[in-house]
């Protein structure tokens, strides 16, 4: 099959995977069912974990739409591959869209089906409607007797269905109503009316029950998954192996932790089930209203809900079954389970552009461009304003896991893996255990036939050595040391829902911040307001209400561009509207449901100055009408329309009416820069950018207002339906309103320990880009000295490219003004050149970002580098700069409150959120501590759970080399290790050791380097070989000095060596019992007694402290466990018990020998330290944290270290020993560095701009051109 036929499915998406067709071989099936049974079921097993093998061993290739099966395989780093089987439905007509009624003619031709496929060609080709997809289809197909059945093909994968499309020849997604590209004014005109029962119920076919279905799987179905794990099925094979060589106390205690295991997985991941199951449910059915063509209002179950159904949002509110766009009415939504942000969000219904207007306002409807227009599933409606008569009404555009709702659920069920270094050299060890393994089943064979062993006994003990060389325990050891870091974490208040990113955490070279509610405080207080009139600036203000400023415009403004609302008689809504609207000490009135139902429009929010406030009005005259005056008298002010904050415009405004006054007004507040851009030239003040600059470098956020009377044809009707392009320009500027945003006083303190770690910080806002680069300079994240260089990026027009500007954001100390001032790296030559890098850094607004992005990818990478203050960014593009960072290999942490950074929180590393509420499920980590203190804590627990695995992992790598070696030399004269020898190595000294070497907590303060990120590391393997080396050599001695002893006889139950050379009253063995399997003798006693101490000599070596963990012997039960086998193991070798000799199936051998063994330990205790401590520790692992440590920015050299001294011809040969690969930086940002440190215009100087450059055969470049 050719390699064109791959196809690619959601291309350009998270989810993007490559498809291949396939189709059952009968003979390959059968050929495959022989296998199965000639491996006993292994085969199916293996299959089972390999998807592709199992398709390809039973299938043959095909076309994509004559497939049976598909097969996907992944696009990311990932490649995972998955199967599906493709099925087949009827149904009446082709498209879900269709209008089935007003169908006259047959059913149309395969043009205009794209999800069609002609009933005879799938027969004819083997295929044949799935029985489970024929009852719901069955009634509608008689209805529609007169169309012929038409078989829609598609496939289920990961809870999405995916359509065959013979217009694009590919399986597509039906999403809802957007695959239309439906207009605004189509929407509202063909759609709004509703759908009738057979339309729903054919839609039903396509896309399903509108239900977030979380199933919880029976605990038997969640035992046969967990069960058929390799690991378990390695453990299986284990204990048969083991009850066949009569080894049952052993293997009794394997299935024993095996169940224990099996039964805790269990039931966490049942109860992960059960809670998402019920998070999902809550309110997931529930009867809603809807209105049909004939302007019936039905009630349905909101399962049954489809595309394009209109459903009556109910006055008192309700939670959102499904994502819908409001066509009328308007409703205040909680978001905080999308969002993490609880405050109250109004919703507007979807504009209705009047014919004149369609061309340039009339886009199709998105749920992301019209998103202050759409509700989404799962948010709570809390209350609504209606028109009499004319409901509040939204039309239903996804349903199901198509919603946000269900996209959000969907990343949990189906999380991507977690791509670690140390999870990749894991399975690399094992199989080098398992290559080592193999040495030893080749020698046990050779050996055994060489010595005539019987044929069961030659299998037995050659499996034996591949059970004893993959240690058992190891998963269940390497996940108490995350657990244990999971409770700490949790003790101090931080949760995890992501258990394997906590070693991924200690990793962390970069963290992200979000800057109001994360470095700053939540609440902003008004710290001034300055008007302008006739275009120039009038003196700061401190208060907005006093009596002259009332009847302004600039005060109306602030009391009426707002999104506030009254919920149970508060005041509710963005804290900085709050604030806002406080100051002016305004009084807000919404109308109630019964006044509202008396008039036939909605009635206004209304709001108005006490009136202590207003200036006293002239007395009454004669000639002068009462209600008239009264009405003079009076100051109101209605909310006629609100255009929603948006963030993507950076600004909001509303359609007011003065009481009494005909025309109305337009007041806008937003980002002075697009306020500005907005507002006629004349009223702008000349100082404009000078003035706000002012404000901004002093870390204030600026706000500008403006305001337009609006034309008097402008009528309520209209202005309902007007786009607001039209109302937000030709605006007359009216001033700024100086917010003041307060560090918290925690964020200084936590970013100098996080500068100190060397660890970078980086600023990710949605604020003014002056703002956040004074915030940065006020808490330290940009020295006071440091250089900051901003990026300015504009996108090609007119023929020029697209290009960006360089200048120079003056430092505080200096000047005010942001001047273009050329400064010369050659000015500060006298500096030390490791500090050079330092001194400057990039600032960017999200503009610029996305410009970059596009058309300088390659630049985007050396910005990244500086890159410390980005602001003005949207949602989606801070998750952009978190994949940015991580593709030049950094390790990405993100600290945000929930509002606006979910993507970002999911897609780094370490992501945490400081909201507890519902959408920080989206967030591996959430904290409880509504400050970054969090982080710091977050990453020395990441350190310390992975040195901890580190350490594990090494431990039960050397418990199984040591057991290995053991059975090995014991082999060699037909020996092995008894049953309770094994039961005591592997019970009382490794899982204990394991699970208490784990406790150690995390050292008090971050250091300067990081742990290595994987086990494939010079120092780690050079620890592992150095002590494998070891424990050979000392076995290997204890193995032939006993031989060479002079007492040495080969032992039978009458030996007695002990009375020759003691007094020590031991009784004799029973002679009647034979040792089968020659497990007593003196060179099992003394290899037991060696290699018992080797094991806990090993945990003490391989149990790190500092600087990562707390020292060892302030672990208490390591250090009490480790004590009692010390004197447990010196009482019985010097003070032999019957008894226990006995169970232990030791030997008596003389006290000489006993005191020789015990120098042999000794020595042996003493060469593991100094090669761990000294040779490792102090000469190469130093040597390599050297060269790997990061500066600030992750690319300057560390300051040299006490050792730096050590000859440098020395440093190279251990390098090139133990890490030949690491002779140059593997990390992509650390490449970068090298190069950029050499390049004479990096960085850019403020009187450059860099233009994209389309070069012959090299794609895009950069030109630097020098600006005269």
């Amino acid at each position: 099959m050719e390699k064109g036929d791959l196809k690619i499915v959601n291309k350009g998406q998270e989810e993007e995977m490559e498809l291949q067709g396939y189709r059952l071989c009968h003979w390959r099936l059968a050929l495959v069912g022989v296998g199965v049974l000639c491996t006993g079921g292994f085969l199916l097993l293996l299959l089972y974990w390999m998807p592709e093998w199992c398709v390809k061993s039973t299938c043959t290739r095909t076309t994509a739409r004559d497939a049976k099966v598909v097969l996907l395989r992944s696009t990311d780093e990932f490649r995972r591959w998955f199967l599906s089987r493709v099925r087949v439905m009827l149904a009446p007509g082709s498209n879900p869209f269709h209008s089935l009624e007003t169908q006259t003619t047959p059913p149309p031709s395969s043009h205009s089906r794209p999800f069609s496929t002609p009933a005879s060609l799938p027969l004819a080709n083997g295929h044949a409607p799935h029985p489970s997809d024929r009852g719901p289809s069955q009634g509608i197909i008689r209805r529609f007797s007169d169309y012929q059945p038409t078989q829609i093909r598609y496939f289920t994968l990961h809870s999405t269905k995916y359509y065959w499309n013979d217009e694009g020849q590919n399986f597509e997604v039906l999403t809802g109503l957007e695959d239309l590209q439906v207009s605004c004014s189509a929407l509202h005109s063909e759609h709004s009316s509703g759908l009738t029962k057979d339309q729903q119920e054919y839609r039903r076919l396509f896309f399903g029950v509108n239900e977030i279905a979380v199933k919880v799987p029976s605990v038997f179905k969640l035992l046969i998954k967990e069960v058929i794990n390799p690991f378990y099925i390695f453990q299986l094979f284990s204990v048969i192996l083991w009850s066949a060589d009569e080894y049952y106390y052993y293997a009794v205690a394997i299935v024993f932790m095996s169940v224990v295991s099996i039964a805790t997985s269990l039931y966490t991941i049942k109860k992960q089930y059960v809670m998402l199951h019920n998070m999902v449910a809550a309110h997931s059915i529930v009867r809603v209203s809807v209105c049909r063509p004939n302007n019936e209002i039905e009630e349905i179950l909101s399962t049954d809900l489809v595309p394009g159904d209109v459903m009556v949002i109910p006055s008192n509110g309700t939670i959102m079954t499904c994502d819908a766009v409001l066509v009328s009415g308007t409703c205040i939504v909680n978001e905080s389970m999308l969002t993490g942000e609880s405050v109250p969000v109004t919703k507007t219904n979807l504009p209705n552009p009047v014919p004149g207007e369609q061309d340039e306002a009339d886009e199709a409807y998105s749920t992301e461009e019209h998103k202050r227009h759409t509700l989404f599933c799962g948010t709570d409606v809390i209350q609504t304003r209606f028109y009499t008569g004319e409901l509040v009404k939204a039309m239903v555009v996804r349903t199901g896991f198509s919603t946000a709702k269900g996209q959000l659920v969907r990343s949990i069920l189906y999380p991507k893996p977690t791509d670690f270094k140390l999870y990749r050299d894991a399975y690399l060890f094992l199989l080098c255990l398992v290559a080592v393994a193999g040495i030893g089943f080749i020698y046990s064979i050779v050996l055994s036939i060489m010595n005539e062993v019987p044929a069961k006994t030659i299998i037995i003990e050659s499996l034996d050595i591949i059970t004893i060389t993959v240690p058992p325990a190891l998963p269940a050891a390497m996940t108490a040391g995350i657990v244990y870091a999971q409770r700490r974490l949790k003790r101090i208040g931080i949760f995890c829902i992501s258990p394997q990113r906590i070693n991924i955490c200690g990793q962390i070279n970069l963290v992200c911040f979000d800057k109001t509610g994360t470095l700053t405080e939540d609440g902003l207080d008004l710290w001034g307001i300055q008007r302008v009139e006739r275009g120039c600036f009038h003196s700061s203000e401190g208060n907005a209400s006093k009596e002259n400023n009332v009847k302004t415009h600039f005060v109306a403004c602030m009391a009426t561009c707002h999104s506030l609302t009254k919920i149970e008689g508060q005041l509710s809504g963005d804290p900085l509207d709050l604030k806002m609207f406080e100051a002016t000490s305004w009084i807000l009135e919404e109308a109630t449901e019964e006044e509202t139902s008396l008039h036939n429009r909605i009635m206004p929010t209304v709001v108005k100055p006490p009136k202590q406030l207003l200036p006293p009005e002239p007395a009454l005259s004669p000639e002068q009408d009462l209600e008239l005056y009264e009405l003079a008298s009076s100051y109101e002010i209605g909310i006629v329309r609100q255009f929603p904050f948006s963030s993507g415009l950076q600004r909001m405004s509303v359609v007011a009416r003065l009481l009494g006054e005909k025309r109305m007004d337009a007041y806008m507040k937003g980002a002075p820069e697009i306020i500005a851009s907005l507002c006629k030239k004349e009223t702008v003040p000349e100082n404009f950018a000078e003035v706000l600059e002012g404000y901004t470098k002093q870390g204030f956020r600026v706000i500008a207002l403006a305001h337009r009377r609006l034309e008097s044809k402008l009528s309520w009707h209209k202005v309902q339906n007007i786009n607001r392009d039209h109302i937000e320009t030709n605006m007359e500027f009216l001033g700024l309103i100086i917010m003041q945003n307060k560090l918290k006083s925690e964020t200084p303190g936590v970013l100098q320990v996080l500068h100190r770690a060397n660890i970078r910080t980086v600023m990710v806002t949605g604020d003014n880009m002056l703002t956040a680069i004074s915030v940065a300079r006020d808490c330290g994240m940009i020295a006071p000295r440091d250089t900051v260089i901003i990026a300015e990026a504009f996108l090609p027009h007119d023929g020029h490219a697209a290009k960006i500007t360089w200048r120079y954001a003056d430092k505080p100390s200096k000047t005010t003004q942001l001047e273009e001032i050329n400064i010369s790296l050659e000015d500060v030559c006298h500096i030390d050149e490791s500090k050079t890098k330092d001194l400057f850094h990039f600032a960017m607004n999200g503009k610029s970002f996305a410009v970059i992005a596009e058309h300088f990818p390659d630049m985007l990478q050396k910005l990244v580098l500086h890159g410390t203050v980005f602001a003005r960014m949207a949602p989606d593009q801070k998750t952009q700069l978190i994949e940015a960072l991580q593709g030049v290999d950094y390790f990405v942490g993100m600290c945000g409150d929930g509002a606006n950074d979910c993507g970002a929180l999911k897609r780094a590393h370490g992501g945490i959120s400081l909201s507890e509420l519902e959408a920080s499920v989206a967030s591996p980590f959430t904290s409880r501590t509504p400050n970054i203190s969090c982080v710091p804590s977050l990453i020395r627990e990441g350190r310390a759970a992975l040195i901890t695995s580190f350490c594990v992992f090494k431990f039960m790598a050397l418990y199984s080399i040591i057991q290995y070696i053991s059975v090995t030399l014991l082999y060699s004269i037909l020996s092995n290790l008894g049953d309770f020898q094994f039961l005591f190595i592997d019970i009382a000294i490794i899982l204990l050791i394991v699970f208490t070497m784990s406790l150690n907590t995390a050292w008090k303060e971050l250091v300067s380097r990081r742990p290595p990120s994987g086990l494939i590391s010079g120092p780690l393997l050079f620890s592992v070989l150095t002590q494998i080396l070891i424990c050979l050599g000392f076995q290997t001695l204890t193995f032939l000095w006993v031989q060479q002893q002079p007492w040495y006889t080969l032992w039978t139950p009458l030996t007695d060596v002990c009375n020759s050379t003691s007094h020590l009253n031991v009784s004799d063995h029973n002679d009647t019992e034979v040792d089968d399997h020659n497990i007593q003798n003196f060179e099992n006693t003394s290899l037991f007694y060696v290699s018992s101490f080797q094991y806990l000599i090993v945990a003490i070596v391989f149990s790190k402290g500092k600087p990562f963990r707390q020292p060892s012997y302030k672990n208490w039960p390591f250090v009490f466990s480790a004590v009692i086998l010390y004197f447990f193991l010196l009482f019985i070798m010097f003070h032999p018990v019957e008894s226990i000799d006995s169970f232990l199936e030791i030997v008596c051998v003389p006290f000489e020998w006993r005191v020789k063994l015990f120098l042999i330990i000794v020595v042996n205790a003493a060469v593991s330290v100094v090669v761990e401590t000294f040779i490792l520790d102090i000469v190469l692992w130093k040597l390599v944290f050297s060269r790997d440590k990061q500066g600030n920015f992750g690319v300057t050299p560390a300051a040299p270290t006490p050792q730096g001294g050590i000859d440098l011809g020395a440093y190279k040969c251990l390098a090139r020993l133990c890490c030949p690969s690491k002779m140059t930086p593997k990390a992509r940002y650390m490449h970068l560095a090298q190069e950029l440190s050499v390049d004479p215009d990096w960085p850019p100087k403020p009187t450059t701009t860099t233009e994209a450059k389309a070069l012959p055969g090299n794609g895009s470049a950069c030109q630097i051109i020098i600006n005269s």
